[in-house]
């Protein structure tokens, strides 16, 4: 059998904190060969050295440099602020290549329909980079749901809240947009379209949803444009489940996925005890209830009738056993999607129904509604 020729990738946005992780990443990948990266930053070229990219590897400054210069990807992969996601993928779609876009796919409905088209009409496949459906628990937790261990789902908890410092705003000018919610700051569009996309992939479709907006504790909160710090969601799934959700991004806690799964290498992984990992999401179904990561199964003996009176079981479930990191299988996975191995796990549409739940919430923030996105 001949073997595949390396996918021939091109990174732009690379010297951010995401970026960084994914070019990591691809200059480890076998199956992939970084022909360019493409950054605007003053600190691209200090970043670049110090992820140890090799001297022979062009930076440019803009898409224009790129496409002016004899280097041709295959793929790319777009590492930018929100705002400027569309903007630069269509750019690359437009001249046939195959782009990973990172969450979320757009700060925009309209513009992130019109990508997912563009992608259509010119035959390229467009990836968006929720990789939490690699996480070794998610995937454990979709075998599981699948498998009917829960039975019919019928309510759903989960939790995501942190204390991010100062910094996370402040330590450099280029990360202002995390303060501006009109350009994909706050904790429902910067944070919480992963979670969106993690109970879509679990659950199904999330149909309806109220939001109530916590208590500020920053000032650059305030104001028409202030990123949200905070909200308590009810949501309906489209299979009739009903679900609860409180984000916050201002509280000491370690009730989030990052700090519950240890999947970024930055935030340090907290356990219960050596064995347990912090709860962030709990399922309920007809025959049992599970919570996740910690993979925790309740039920009842199949000899016994389900009820309050009788001693309930509770058994941990595996996790799935592959070693590789969550970005590295979604990085493994987009090279066999471009060589038509595999079927795009995450989409541009799977992208955009994420983005239609946070827009969802922010609307119903604003006008203390419940917004219905069954259409």
């Amino acid at each position: 059998m001949t073997p595949h020729p390396k996918v021939k990738v091109a990174i732009v946005g690379f010297s951010g904190q995401v970026g960084k992780r994914h070019t990591r990443h691809v200059l480890e990948n076998v199956e992939i060969e970084l022909i360019a990266l493409v950054d605007p930053s003053t600190s691209a070229l200090e970043v670049k050295t110090a992820l140890k990219v090799p001297t022979a590897i062009p930076l440019f400054d803009s898409i224009g440099e790129l496409f002016q210069s004899p280097e041709r990807p295959d793929a790319a992969i777009v590492c930018t602020p929100p705002k400027t996601h569309v903007r630069i993928a269509s750019e690359l779609v437009e001249a046939g290549i195959h782009v990973f876009v990172e969450k979320p796919i757009s700060d925009e409905i309209e513009s992130a329909r019109d990508l997912i088209k563009l992608a259509q009409e010119k035959g390229v496949n467009l990836l968006v980079g929720h990789h939490r459906r690699f996480n070794p628990y998610i995937v454990a937790a979709k075998k599981a749901i699948d498998a009917g261990v829960v039975g019919n789902v019928v309510a759903i908890s989960g939790l995501w809240t942190a204390c991010k410092p100062d910094s996370y705003f402040n330590a450099d000018p280029a990360l202002a947009w995390r303060k501006s919610r009109s350009n994909g700051g706050g904790v429902v569009l910067n944070n919480f379209v992963h979670e969106a996309d993690c109970m879509q992939y679990l659950f199904g479709r999330i149909v309806k949803i109220h939001a109530e907006e916590t208590i500020l504790q920053r000032s650059h909160g305030q104001g028409p444009d202030g990123a949200e710090e905070g909200v308590a969601l009810t949501m309906r799934f489209a299979s009739g489940a009903v679900g609860t959700y409180i984000l916050a991004d201002a509280v000491p806690s370690p009730h989030n996925f990052e700090m519950g799964t240890g999947e970024n290498p930055a935030i340090q992984q907290v356990r219960l005890s050596s064995d347990d990992e912090v709860d962030i999401y709990r399922v309920f179904g007809t025959r049992g209830t599970l919570s996740i990561p910690d993979m925790t199964l309740s039920n009842y003996a199949a000899t016994v009738e389900p009820s309050w009176f009788e001693s309930i079981r509770r058994q941990k479930l595996e996790i799935d056993s592959d070693p590789r990191v969550p970005f590295e299988r979604q990085l493994d996975h987009f090279v066999q999607v471009i060589r038509g191995q595999e079927s795009a796990n995450c989409d541009g549409r799977a992208g955009l129904e994420a983005l239609q739940v946070c827009h969802a919430i922010q609307k119903a923030l604003h006008g203390n509604s419940t917004v219905d996105i069954s259409s």
